[in-house]
């Protein structure tokens, strides 16, 4: 009865809401940037991107989701399905799916934990591990602003709980005025994470950049430089005077041992860490030997796989800096029956069996495109 009878997977592409990323006046042109990280010719189209929804269901009945990260390789994804139908998921080993793509991956995982939570009546975070916490701070988020703009964004997320705000930016941003603007509207009330996605390209343009920026606002410095100038990690670390995070994206990456050279240099303060469950909690436990703390990342995603790293924040030790889960400030829609409830700048954690949602199949037919893939026993 346990067995996986069929699994069924629907691609859909769910749009940004108006205005919720950059500033009308603010465009992104840099091609092989927006190549890089798989949103398009540029990087305001991610949400353009598809994504797909995959549900396991077994002999018995019971049914699992899980969302892959936008782009996913369809050929990729059917060679996963066949290996996966006809298994009996209380015999498959949790930590090591029969799956090598990360971009896929969290997908299987969260199908499987989702029916398994069910079957044994647990959630997902239980799985894991247990959970270390029933709510989970999150960051407000945009893209590039105006100095304005960012202040006006800034502005509302603390009308809304949140005391992180985190913003996307690029060396053509002037941060300084930023932080400027931010300070005069929102006064201690919020702090920022600047994250230019290794856009700042080197130690020197993020110092110039970083020139006459409100240290005092900031809350850290999230990938000013390229991943692989560790020396310049650590310089930043030393001398910029604010807290220096290291993105570890899984999905992108596609190596968990990235993790190693950082650890080994000392070479940041924190970590955002995105991608599978398992893998996810153990770098958490292995920043937590460090020393430091981390939070959950994202590619802004939709309800089944920030639900999905709820659980993940939940079950990691150190996963107390606010977590990139803000989806509904930016899609349009989540594809959840009861989106994620906030509370004072916090998600609650769903607490009923598997991850503790309920998809929306109205809205899935709605957003589906033509495209869709299923294996039966």
């Amino acid at each position: 009865m346990t067995l996986i009878h069929s699994i069924r997977a629907t691609e859909v592409i769910v749009p940004s809401k108006p205005g919720s990323l950059n500033s009308d006046l603010v465009l992104d042109k840099d091609t092989e940037f927006a190549k890089k990280f798989m949103t398009g010719e540029s990087w305001t189209q991610f949400a353009s991107q598809p994504k797909w929804i995959i549900e396991i269901k077994l002999k018995n009945g019971l049914t699992g989701i899980g969302e892959t990260y936008r782009s996913a390789s369809r050929e990729l994804l059917w060679a996963a399905m066949q290996n996966f139908t006809g298994k009996d998921v209380l015999k498959l080993n949790w930590r090591r799916l029969p799956v090598t793509d990360q971009r896929i991956y969290e997908a299987f995982e969260s199908a499987v934990l989702d029916v398994v939570g069910k079957l044994l009546n647990v959630p997902v975070y239980q799985l894991l591990g247990g959970g270390y916490r029933d709510r989970v701070d999150c960051n407000g988020w945009t893209g590039r602003r105006t100095p304005e703009d960012a202040a006006q964004k800034a502005y509302e997320a603390m009308q809304k709980g949140h005391k992180v705000f985190k913003f996307k930016c690029s060396d053509e941003d002037p941060v300084r005025l930023w932080t400027d603007e931010i300070r005069k509207k929102c006064g201690e009330g919020i702090k920022i994470i600047l994250d230019p996605n290794q856009r700042w390209n080197d130690v020197q343009t993020t110092l110039k950049l970083m020139e006459g920026v409100d240290t005092s606002i900031m809350f850290g410095l999230e990938d000013p430089i390229l991943h692989g100038d560790v020396a310049g990690f650590q310089y930043l670390k030393s001398n910029l005077g604010i807290p220096l995070y290291r993105h570890i994206s899984l999905p992108y990456t596609q190596d968990i041992r990235d993790m190693i050279t950082f650890v080994r240099a000392d070479a940041a303060d924190g970590y955002n860490f995105n991608g599978s469950a398992y893998n996810c909690v153990l770098l958490a436990e292995i920043a937590h030997m460090e020393g430091k703390t981390c939070w959950r990342g994202s590619e802004v995603d939709l309800g089944i796989s920030e639900a999905m790293g709820l659980h993940i924040a939940a079950a990691s030790i150190n996963c107390s800096i606010p977590s990139d889960i803000f989806g509904e400030l930016v899609r349009e829609d989540d594809l959840l029956k009861n989106p994620i409830r906030f509370e004072n700048g916090a998600a609650i954690v769903p607490a009923g069996s598997g991850l503790g949602i309920v998809p929306d199949y109205d809205a899935i037919d709605k957003y589906k495109t033509n495209q869709f893939l299923e294996s039966t026993i």
